[in-house]
């Protein structure tokens, strides 16, 4: 007989910990046991609950063997017991931790295990999904920090990790904490700071994973607020600023001192800004608490901490030290927003300062310098401004707004007239109401400090629909002066009073209950909200109090108005005769009149064929030409558009959900030449299964014509997506634009451009357009020159236009305001490209559109070792093809710029050897060429007005 073999242990141990949370522990328990790991165990830990949570956790247990449950004898109060009785508890080699109110995504606790067992590191991290209960929307933590898979050897070589604080979105090894007695503080909030703090200092090593591992679901209900949302309570400042100097004390003692600037970094970027965020909407015993708290920590924070924040936060952070609560509020609205104006600045002897009045010392003086901003040279659709409410008067269903507008930077004071208007929009097209300025009130030294309107806003004339309309809006200033239009805020006094209006019905319009109010959070705007009334607002409030009925009428209109159901329409739909003289464009997926479409649309246009366009449309409309008919991107209007159209042009992809009927012709432009690997070649598709990989075939099948600029193009491109189908090699019609720029069309689009930009006379303008890093998108990290050396040593030549990739973000810094300009609201890139003098990019594909101009390019390339190792794979080694000069330090562009006229003489054989590879069919004619080989049938006379 042999011995039986005892059975292995779980792989990783789960705690969950709860407190009164039955209705969301077991949402949080089945998030764990659903994982695709499936030897685990659960622990949860009841912190002496006192509603049914015990009795919920109780039947867990009883529906898997996995789960383990233990109570605690009295409540500790916060997270710290729980946790470390999960540690206890545990059996695994690996730990996680879990609050009742999130959720574990799938892959998270097999990819944790598997990159710490490839590894070794003592810990692994990964991304967190922070979900927003209210909106359904997501927005990923920190996501700089989580750009690729890396193994990072201790903090010292990584500090920006200390942002990563939370203990939940972790794997770590139980010998690991064992070994250094790690455990949570139990007498305090914000206990995982110390105990993530003290992991990251103390691991030899730690693993980085860049997909989410732990989903972080933030409550609508005040009522459910968790601790760290809990901001509106003092004892939360204030055991944020006990945890930070544990940490300190804990660095010091550890011999990490010389961390403490990264460490204070931290508090400053994150736990403080929180704070200072919230400042206009708490009274000011609240304030002068949290200053009484705070005041002494931020004596010790090191001096290079507070010099890497920005300016604004500079001057909040100076303003509560010395106790000017009332202007620290006022300029907490301000953080992050470069273009919301403080209300009074003062000048004297060449330097501006925040406030009304002058400086009395050189500490003030210090504090509230804000010469750096260049108030005086700010362009107006950009420069700083700051509109706020100072009464709302109701009139029935009137409500008479006077408001303020503070222009500190002068823009509204040039001779030429500035027109006003207040503008809300709920459902359609918004309501515009013209305002006057009246006379401005002069400041401390003579100059305007802000100027007073009134607009009269008829509540019954906002559109809200036939079936009326439940929700927010927020109403905004509009000002236009020569052409130039630029939308801001409205901000509201938080201490006003909540009005109430009741709209009544007006034939089949649903009568609505209008609250007007300030925003409670962020810049604190003036927000009206709309409840329905009479009938429908009664039916409204018992859907409410019948919550499930009313999110399962919720999911069975999804279901009759959503994808599929659009899909079954589409087909038979294509039952019906083709339309003969229909083209359906999209550019961008939607984005804007641009790109090759437009070409391609421009051209019809002038031929005047029988044919009619239909443009789809995906957000703002606004660079469409005046009378085209358009249809948004997935609506009903769309699917009909499509599944009746004789022709489809488009330059990234018609959603596959549509399928494209024999008689209709498609023609994909592509938007550039491919230098990443693209199709097949990339790793994703490449490896994927036979699903995936047979759906990426069935859209590439649905082509019948693709344009190509090259025969590099054919053997990248096109081999990559295995497309068979006609080719068009004719180049790019969207770079006609470029191949002809001489022409007096694109110099009178160029000026226009220039205008718009209001770039300076005299002044250059050089094109930063870096593409997106993979895993990295919308984190800001593909802008990596320093623009603001720069502009320290070339803003007075040179203005920047920064456009980066649309996956990505960017905003002007105030202090780059006067030669930093954000190019994102050019739909059409042409127009951008027509009006530099040069581009600066990195590893975009629009070096290639670029070259047809003939004008320098310039590489950025701080990172190119780590993009050719980390992102999809390249085509081609940037060095071998470049037809400039690749930098990796702000000195070499700056003065590279210095003498363009060198580095064109240096790069002009590597420039046209570049141009004869990649653009041989660029003749400025593609447009006419596609027409005619694409649109013979309508030429002929075959198509239909």
């Amino acid at each position: 007989m042999t011995a039986a073999h005892p059975a292995p242990g779980p792989d990783v141990s789960v705690v969950v910990i709860v407190h009164n949370d039955a209705d969301r522990l077991p949402r949080a328990v089945r998030s764990v046991l659903a994982q695709s790991l499936r030897n685990l165990e659960v622990i949860i830990v009841d912190d002496c609950s006192t509603d049914g949570t015990f009795a919920a956790a109780e039947r867990l247990t009883t529906t898997d063997p996995r789960v383990r449950l233990i109570r605690l004898p009295v409540n500790s109060g916060g997270c710290g017991a729980p946790r470390n009785a999960g540690i206890d508890a545990a059996r695994a080699p690996h730990l996680m931790f879990l609050d009742s109110d999130d959720e574990l995504p799938y892959h998270a606790c097999k990819s944790l295990l598997l990159t710490a067992e490839e590894t070794g590191a003592d810990l692994v991290t990964g991304e967190v999904t922070r979900l927003f209960e209210e909106s359904g929307t997501t927005g990923l933590w920190y996501p700089e920090l989580f750009e690729d898979v890396r193994l990072v050897h201790g903090i010292r070589s990584a500090p920006e990790f200390f942002l990563d604080h939370l203990s939940t979105n972790k794997l770590y090894r139980a010998d690991f904490l064992a070994r250094h007695g790690l455990r949570f503080p139990e007498d305090m909030h914000y206990e995982d700071q110390l105990f993530t703090a003290r992991a990251l200092t103390l691991a030899r090593t730690f693993a980085v994973v860049p997909w989410p591992v732990y989903t972080w679901r933030l409550a609508a209900d005040p009522a459910t607020l968790s601790i760290s949302s809990s901001r509106h309570k003092l004892r939360n400042a204030v055991d944020r600023i006990k945890a930070a100097r544990l940490i300190d004390a804990f660095l010091e003692e550890s011999g990490n001192a010389a961390l403490r600037p990264a460490k204070d970094e931290k508090f400053l970027r994150h736990d403080f800004r929180l704070y200072l965020g919230d400042l206009p909407f708490r009274d000011p015993e609240w304030i002068a608490g949290f200053a009484a708290a705070v005041t002494p920590y931020l004596a010790e924070i090191a001096p290079e901490a507070l010099a890497a924040m920005p300016r604004e936060q500079q001057i909040c952070q100076f303003l509560l030290c010395a106790g000017r609560y009332g202007e620290a509020a006022e300029c907490a609205r301000t953080l992050d927003r470069p273009r919301l104006a403080p209300r009074h600045v003062v000048r004297e002897a060449g330097r501006t300062y925040w406030g009304l009045s002058l400086p009395l010392n050189a500490e003030e003086a210090a504090g509230l310098d804000i010469t750096a901003w260049r108030l005086d040279d700010q362009p107006f659709t950009a420069g700083p401004l700051r509109h706020e409410v100072a009464e709302v008067v109701p009139d029935g269903p009137l409500l008479r707004i006077r408001l303020r507008t503070y222009d500190p930077a002068l823009l509204l004071t040039a001779p030429s007239p500035v027109a006003t208007e207040l503008r809300i929009a709920t459902t359609g097209e918004p309501l515009a109401v013209p305002f006057v300025y009246d006379a401005a009130a002069p400041g401390e030294d003579g100059r305007f400090a802000y100027r007073t309107a009134e607009a009269v806003l008829d509540l019954r004339r906002i559109p809200v629909g036939p079936k009326g309309f439940r929700g927010r809006r927020h109403p905004v200033v509009v000002l236009e002066r020569l052409g130039l239009t630029r939308t801001d805020p409205l901000l509201a006094p938080a201490d006003l009073t909540p009005l109430r209006a009741r709209i009544p019905q007006r034939g089949p319009l649903a009568a609505h209950t209008v609250r007007v109010a300030c925003e409670g959070h962020g810049a604190g705007r003036l927000e009206l909200s709309w409840e329905r009334a009479g009938a429908l607002g009664r039916a409204e409030a018992a859907a409410g109090r019948l919550e499930p009925v009313r999110r399962g009428v919720h999911r069975l209109t999804r279901r009759v108005t959503g994808p599929r159901i659009k899909a079954l329409t589409y087909h038979e739909l294509q039952k019906l005769p083709v339309d003969e003289g229909l083209v359906v464009f999209e550019a961008l997926e939607g984005r804007g009149y641009a790109d090759s479409p437009r070409a391609v649309h421009e051209e019809l246009q002038r031929r005047d064929l029988p044919l009619h366009a239909v443009w789809s449309y995906s957000g703002n409309r606004s660079s469409y030409p005046e009378g085209l008919p358009l249809v948004r991107r997935g609506s009903w209007e769309y699917v009909h558009a499509l599944a009746r159209a004789r022709y489809w042009v488009d330059s990234h992809g018609f959603p596959t959900l549509y399928g494209k009927r024999p008689a209709t012709r498609y023609l994909q432009t592509w938007h550039g030449q491919a230098f990443k690997h693209m199709g097949f070649d990339v790793p994703e598709l490449r490896l994927a299964g036979p699903e995936r990989r047979r759906r990426h075939r069935e859209t590439i099948a649905r082509w019948d014509a693709l344009i190509a600029p090259s025969e590099e193009f054919e053997r990248t491109f096109v081999r990559a997506n295995g497309y068979t189908g006609e080719l068009l090699r004719t180049g790019l019609p969207r770079n006609d634009d470029l191949v002809r720029w001489d022409d007096p069309a694109r110099r009178e689009r160029a000026a226009a451009t220039r205008e718009r930009l209001q770039i300076p006379d005299g002044r250059r303008v050089l094109l930063y357009a870096p593409t997106f890093r993979d895993g990295a998108r919308g984190s800001g990290e593909s802008v990596r020159a320093d623009l603001a050396e720069l502009v320290r040593y070339l803003g007075e030549e040179w203005t920047i236009v920064v456009r980066p990739h649309y996956y990505e973000r960017y905003t002007v810094p105030r202090e780059l305001g006067h030669a930093v300009r954000d190019g994102r609201d050019f739909a059409d890139l042409n127009d951008l490209l027509l009006a530099s003098d040069a581009l600066l990019t990195d590893y975009s594909s629009l070096m290639f559109d670029y070259a047809n101009l003939g004008r320098p390019i310039l590489f950025f390339t701080d990172d190119y070792e780590h993009y050719r190792a980390t992102a999809r794979g390249t085509y081609y080694d940037l060095p071998d093809i470049a037809p400039g000069p690749m930098l990796t330090t702000t000195d070499q562009l700056i003065a590279a710029l210095r003498d363009l006229k060198a580095v064109q003489e240096e790069w002009a054989g590597a420039y046209a050897r570049f141009r004869e590879r990649f653009n041989p069919y660029e003749t400025g004619k593609s447009s006419e060429t596609v027409v005619d080989l694409f649109f013979a049938g309508a030429l002929a006379g075959g198509g239909a007005r």
